[in-house]
């Protein structure tokens, strides 16, 4: 953590004594806020997001903003202006993006629970690179008012924790409508009790194991989650594989959501973007205009890498990719519901390797670049269509966390819970 701060909540709730850390793009209000970058150097935010708010009503106890990445564009964890945060497993290595310190953090011990935000894996990529648990929830369950958006349609807020029992108490708390402020959310969003329903029962389940999550991966990714899946039939499901071709395809269509979106989101839109009813932060729109106009040179590589690229797209073919994405993407959507109308959730490898080194002086622009961006092949595809994914630790390999990711029907967030807890119960047995 890099601010370090101690907002006590209320004097009861169901987060009493549970100390939070929270991404370096969520306002709390009088608390310094860079998001990873000098461009938003100095600004201290007016208002508390909404989860913030939440969050100290249930008598949470928020100590610090953690490290991200820089404008949170990244899942490495080395772009961050005040410096890299380091996988506690291995401090050569990257403890994956862009919410870097909060799994940190909550790896280290330092908080109990944090809050991520996810537009292409940012929660559960350096969740499953440190061991812990993280939760991208369905689209639109967390209200994201007053964090920095990217895109509106792939922008998540999350928990993180050390355990699914404590990653589905602080959902309970963040999750719910935010009384028209976040158009992300749909009117009649009902929030369940979600750790009354954490018994491990998952007895009758069918389970799938998405054979295209698994190609690409390397041998001994798949091995452990393959084998920590396998275990699951202990607690009475069935567990197979199953087959959905269009994954495949899932990265390049979130590609220019995400590229082109976010240019017009977070950078044409300073953080909060046009076109939506909903509430609007004026000062923090203000510092990123001032932010880009003044320090443009110093924004990182993997950020002028696609402010270049999706200018150049937008300059010869105008929104025509972006359109199309879109439209492709509702196909994928209903690949993966049509695939969850038949099993209870479906399985895969978080990421396709174990945390890689960082980067050295001597590595080229285009490895640093892969290391930046190389690793969201199973995780960005569920930020363009909604689903609610987790990420829980499956075991190691060579001394580091590999994670399984667990994925069910939008608003089902409960499922992936259930079913992480499950394995997690199986795990303190073995």
């Amino acid at each position: 953590m890099y601010w370090k701060c101690d907002i006590k909540g209320a004097a009861e709730g169901i987060m009493k004594g549970k100390t939070v850390g929270v991404k370096d793009n969520i306002c709390v209000a009088g608390v310094p806020m860079m998001n990873g970058s000098r461009v938003m150097e100095g600004f201290v935010p007016d208002i508390d997001a909404t989860v913030i708010t939440k969050v100290l009503d249930a008598g949470g106890r928020i100590i610090g903003k953690t490290n991200c990445e820089h404008l949170c564009y990244g899942g490495t964890s080395w772009t961050n202006d005040t410096g890299p945060a380091l996988n506690p497993h291995d401090k050569t290595r990257v403890s994956g993006g862009s919410s870097s310190g909060c799994a940190v953090a909550v790896c280290n011990g330092e908080v109990d629970v944090a809050i991520g935000a996810d537009q292409g894996g940012s929660i559960r990529s350096p969740a499953s690179w440190c061991g812990v648990v993280g939760l991208k929830p369905t689209w639109g369950l967390v209200p994201y008012t007053g964090a920095v958006a990217m895109e509106i349609t792939i922008d998540h807020l999350g928990p993180m924790a050390r355990n699914a029992y404590d990653c589905a108490l602080l959902l309970e708390v963040i999750a719910g409508y935010d009384n028209g402020l976040d158009p992300r959310q749909p009117r009649d969003l009902q929030v369940p009790k979600y750790t009354d329903y954490l018994d491990g029962n998952i007895e009758g389940w069918k389970i799938g194991l998405l054979s295209e999550g698994f190609t690409g991966c390397d041998d001994d990714v798949q091995a452990v989650v393959r084998g920590a899946a396998e275990t699951l039939w202990k607690a009475g499901a069935v567990v197979e594989d199953v087959s959905i071709p269009l994954h495949t395809h899932g990265i390049a269509i979130w590609q220019p959501i995400m590229t082109n979106g976010a240019y017009r989101c977070m950078f044409t839109g300073n953080g909060v973007g046009h076109h939506y009813k909903g509430y609007y932060a004026e000062s923090m729109m203000t510092k990123l205009s001032q932010g880009y106009k003044m320090d443009a040179r110093h924004l990182s590589e993997p950020v002028k890498s696609a402010v270049l690229f999706a200018e150049y797209i937008e300059k010869n073919y105008g929104n025509r990719f972006y359109g199309r994405a879109q439209n492709l993407n509702m196909k994928l959507t209903q690949a993966y519901d049509d695939a969850l109308s038949t099993y209870d959730v479906i399985v895969m490898p978080t990421l396709p390797f174990t945390a890689p080194l960082l980067p050295s002086s001597k590595s080229s622009i285009t490895e640093r670049l892969e290391n930046a961006f190389g690793m969201f092949k199973n995780t960005a595809p569920f930020d363009s269509t909604g689903h609610p994914a987790i990420t829980v630790n499956a075991g190691k390999s060579n001394g580091l966390p590999v994670g399984m990711m667990i994925v069910g029907k939008r608003f089902e967030d409960v499922k992936v819970l259930q079913a992480a807890y499950a394995l997690e119960k199986l795990q303190l047995q073995n």
